[in-house]
Formats: C-alpha cells, sequence, structure tokens
C-alpha cells in the first residue's frame, strides 16, 4: 500500500516530531525551574 519512500518519510517526520516534543518538555522544565526559584528568592525577601 504505502512505497519504501513513503514509509522513510514517514519516519523522519516522527522523528522530527520527536524532537520537537523534547524540546517544548525540556523549555517548559526551564520555564518551571526559573518560576519555582525567583518565587523562592522574593518569598524570603
Amino acid at each position: 500500500m504505502f512505497g519504501p519512500q513513503a514509509i522513510g518519510n514517514f519516519l523522519i517526520s516522527l522523528e522530527i516530531m520527536g524532537l520537537g516534543m523534547v524540546g517544548i518538555f525540556a523549555v517548559i522544565l526551564i520555564i518551571i525551574g526559573v518560576v519555582s526559584l525567583l518565587t523562592r528568592f522574593s518569598g524570603k525577601s
């Protein structure tokens, strides 16, 4: 049904999508860390 070229393109697109999701997850973790540090430092003063 699908040719080898279509399957190869699909695997490449899955890899790109996975990298994008890992990037978004990393950015969310960085933002959470920065916000928690800011609240910790602003709460003590």
